[in-house]
């Protein structure tokens, strides 16, 4: 069914269209000028060295993991409350997941969880900004500096948040941010790995094009790489859609505060909290959660009733530590706020071009539902 209102929707205009129009008219669609010059705007707007554009977030975490050579068998601290993709990376990098609470309020792991998970076999963190909130990243670096361990920063969906006036992605040994469709700015499918060390930006640049040296020939492979580059096209999209990231984030805040506003009057919710002490938080999603009295089921019944409407609502995350391919290993592991919250959250209709129109009629659906279901229950 094609909903009215989509849960996500990217944001392209007439000058996107015109920037990937032009590559496709030229003779370089791929490995051209517009992935440096991506790159460069990438790094200037973030405030790092060094940008590595790849084909998706996903590729830019496998790489991160690559380059800090983490020890085969080594432990990984990450929230279980999170994307898949840290988990798929992990895995695949023979390395050991160790799942961390988060708090129920910013939705994101703390500081100190993540310092009392480490053990003698823990080699790195994986720092994740949840829904654009982000981490307390100079608490978790402090942690990491006392305890000689690596950190990664997940900053793929908090492109553009700030913390003590710095960006997200500027804080990790090496960081990433994620282009997909439903992000701020989009390159239809794209990441970016982020660092200011020059010998892990070069060892990242070899491992995403099959292994080569850019110094040496075409055909010398010097490691084991990957087919991970993004495309001239890509750039040239994420080229244009760079140049009006802050007037995407303030757009993003408009009607994060609005909805804050409709749905202040439905008493069975926990709004987000609009405003972080550590500073600017560059909305990715808007997310409610219900409260104790409702769960699972009613969390499915409420979108199931906004889909009916036209309306599209969805689920924000399955805890990882009880995902399949774990074959159970997490079935013990107490996590309550992450498999409370993981039961009642819902994210609701979120993207930049949405209008004010479109957040009352969700608000005011919303509404509608809830007192349905309070009838019912």
């Amino acid at each position: 069914m094609k909903l009215r209102i989509p849960l996500a929707r990217p944001e392209i205009t007439d000058g996107d269209r015109m920037a990937v129009l032009a590559v496709l008219n030229s003779e370089q669609l791929s490995t051209g000028p517009q992935v440096e010059k991506f790159e460069h705007a990438l790094s200037a707007y973030v405030g790092v060295r060094f940008a590595v554009a790849v084909n998706s977030g996903t590729s830019a975490l496998h790489l991160a993991a690559q380059t800090l050579r983490l020890p085969r068998g080594s432990e990984v601290i990450l929230p279980s409350f999170a994307f898949a993709a840290p988990l798929n990376v992990i895995l695949q990098c023979g390395l050991r997941p160790v799942f961390v609470d988060i708090d129920q309020d910013t939705l994101n792991a703390t500081a100190e969880q993540i310092e009392a998970a480490i053990t003698p076999r823990t080699s790195a963190i994986v720092a994740i900004h949840n829904f654009g909130r982000s981490l307390d990243m100079p608490a978790v670096c402090t942690i990491a500096k006392r305890h000689n361990l690596r950190v990664i920063e997940d900053a793929c969906e908090a492109m553009g948040s700030e913390i003590d006036g710095n960006k997200a992605g500027t804080f990790g040994d090496v960081s990433v941010l994620a282009f997909y469709p439903n992000k701020q700015i989009t390159t239809g499918e794209g990441g970016v790995i982020l660092t200011d060390n020059l010998e892990t930006a070069n060892h990242a640049r070899r491992l995403r094009n099959q292994g080569r040296d850019p110094a040496l020939d075409w055909w010398q492979q010097v490691e084991a790489g990957y087919s991970y580059r993004l495309s001239d096209i890509n750039c040239a999209l994420g080229v244009s859609q760079l140049q009006r990231i802050e007037s995407v984030i303030e757009r993003r805040l408009r009607l994060a505060n609005l909805y804050n506003d409709k749905l202040k009057a439905i008493p069975e919710i926990f709004r987000p909290r609009l405003l972080s002490p550590l500073g600017r938080i560059s909305w990715f999603c808007y997310v409610i959660r219900l409260r104790e009295a409702f769960g699972r089921k009613h969390r499915d019944e409420l979108c199931q009733k906004l889909l009916a409407r036209g309306i599209g609502a969805g689920r924000y995350f399955a805890p990882l530590h009880r995902q399949p391919i774990l074959a159970g290993a997490g079935k013990e592991l107490a996590l309550p706020v992450t498999d409370f919250v993981a039961d009642r959250v819902i994210a609701l209709p979120f993207f930049n071009q949405m209008e004010d129109a479109e957040v009352c009629e969700v608000a005011d659906a919303l509404k509608a539902s809830v007192a349905s279901l309070r009838r019912n229950t």
